[in-house]
């Protein structure tokens, strides 16, 4: 007898709908899987074998063939261990071949029929709904990552028995029903304050333009001068995350497997900080089975790289098209995986190798720093668009209270700005829709961020004079209207390029200078 049996699996950070079918026919007992099955699923096999049986169920002394279609494409992963256990159930006639009508199934198995997480519930539950899917069942402990999706009745199980009790009638299961309002509303409490930064007043500056238009950020400053302080604060003046923003992190989180168990969504920005021994592979992503890097996992949020000319200059030359394009295409011999990667880099350093560029104390002067700093390559620092001077922190601000503004009043600022944007591009066709100046190319950005007279000449001559390239224009042009923004203005005014000029360059050695 045949059955088919619906699952899915994950290719990049999306789903697609595996048909998993199952034959029973006469012959020497045997079990073969096809369907370019790798690793884990090829194991399957013998997990599924012995969950039937420790589970109380008749495992058919038959030649067993399973199906995974499409056939063309590798399955990788033990989540279709489920989907093939029910399988062999309802083609040995243990099990309705009803019973499965409309589901959709995935989960691994143990070897006593317990059901265990499976990565990518969240995408697979997504490619179930879209596909016309009335039910999906898994693992409990997936459970609550899958409902979120709308539309979709999702149903979690511990055991293998459990799960056909469920389907017999036996012992039904409820559908888990999330209440995403509340999901959403729900913030992990924020316990960086920029109010606790001593000192630093033009680099908090910065960091509030940074948040309101999406910009990226160097500092430049010797050690103890706060600039990590000042990275990790980044992502607590960043506007709430909507819900097709959580969507799509959360989406990256399950399929590496970086979900926390029990987690529906995740509603806060995320911010990574990979020590500088990464590989390239560990920053943009890769491997034989192609996995999402660092870039990805900061999508949305706040990718930090502190002690940038630390990392392998291959590392970092791959960093420019994620920059640009905000997405990481990987491509092996068989298939071609994209990934989403639109973060704001935030990278720090020292002035030269030891630091100490600043006072008498750096005994290679200048060719120290010249040689430290020239490890960044010119267009990678071209996309960055501030590059800011955190200069030593004095006694005399550590002894005083903390003067700054809060969190809270930077973030209400940096909220209005976005919001102007979001009206901005609002009438964008979905094709173009940007979120943030940062985003902002080509006729767009002539039409928003063309400063007055006064303003476009003062960029004329400043773009002669430092040698900006076309991609470090764009990127004043960005900066200022993003002050615009900040101060309500409709149009770019000559102060504002003043200042977003005053953010193009990278303090260099003396000998180096530009």
């Amino acid at each position: 007898m045949l059955a088919r049996i619906h699952s899915a699996a994950v290719l990049g950070v999306d789903a697609y709908i595996v048909a998993v079918e199952t034959d029973l026919s006469n012959g020497l007992p045997s079990f073969a899987t096809v369907g370019l099955p790798q690793g884990a699923v090829k194991e399957g096999r013998e997990r599924v074998g012995a969950a039937l049986v420790n589970a109380g169920f008749s495992y058919p002394p038959r030649r067993i063939t399973v199906n995974l279609a499409p056939a063309d494409v590798r399955k990788q992963g033990s989540a279709f261990d489920l989907p093939i256990a029910i399988g062999i159930l309802v083609a040995s006639e243990q099990l309705p071949a009803d019973a499965v009508e409309g589901q959709l199934l995935l989960g691994e198995l143990g070897l006593q029929g317990d059901l265990r997480p499976v990565r990518g519930a969240l995408p697979i539950a997504l490619a179930a709904r879209t596909a016309g899917f009335r039910g999906l069942l898994l693992p409990s402990a997936n459970v609550s990552e899958a409902a979120v999706v709308d539309g979709l009745e999702v149903r979690g199980a511990d055991t293998l028995d459990g799960l056909v009790a469920h389907l017999t009638g036996a012992s039904p299961i409820d559908p888990v029903i999330i209440d995403l309002a509340a999901l959403m509303a729900r913030r992990a409490e924020e316990l960086a304050d920029f109010a606790d930064v001593r000192g630093q007043g033009a680099a908090k500056r910065a960091l509030e333009i940074a948040a309101a238009g999406g910009h990226n950020v160097l500092l430049l400053g010797p050690p103890g001068a706060g600039k990590t302080m000042l990275a990790r604060r980044l992502p607590t003046i960043l506007p709430a995350l909507t819900l097709d923003e959580a969507l799509e992190t959360t989406k990256i989180q399950s399929v590496a497997g970086l979900l926390p168990a029990g987690r529906s969504l995740s509603t806060i920005r995320p911010f990574r900080a990979p020590h500088h021994t990464i590989s390239d592979a560990g920053l943009i992503g890769g491997g034989s089975w192609p996995r999402p890097g660092e870039v990805s996992l900061a999508h949305g949020g706040v990718l930090f790289l502190d002690e940038l000319p630390e990392f392998s200059r291959a590392a970092l030359e791959a960093l420019r098209q994620p920059l640009e394009t905000g997405r990481v295409t990987i491509a092996r011999a068989q298939r071609h995986v994209t990934y989403p990667a639109r973060f704001q880099l935030i990278a720090a350093m020292n002035p030269c190798r030891c630091g100490n560029l600043a006072t008498s104390a750096c005994a290679r002067a200048p060719r120290c720093a010249q040689d430290y700093q020239s490890r960044i390559s010119g267009p990678l620092l071209d996309r960055i668009d501030l590059h800011i001077d955190v200069p030593a922190v004095l006694s005399g601000d550590l002894a005083l209270p903390p003067p700054g503004e809060s969190t809270a009043v930077i973030a209400h600022r940096v909220a209005g700005a976005r919001a102007r944007q979001a009206r901005r591009y609002a009438s964008l066709p979905a094709e173009q829709r940007i979120r943030t100046n940062a985003e902002a190319d080509g006729s767009l950005l002539d039409e928003i961020a063309t400063p007055e007279p006064a303003g476009r000449a003062l960029l004329l001559r400043a773009a002669e004079r430092l040698r900006l390239s076309a991609r470090g224009y764009h990127r004043v042009l960005r900066v200022a209207r993003t002050l615009a923004d900040l101060e309500g203005a409709e149009t770019v005014s000559r102060r504002h390029v003043a200042e977003a000029l005053s953010y193009r360059r990278l303090t260099l050695a003396p000998e180096n200078a530009m």
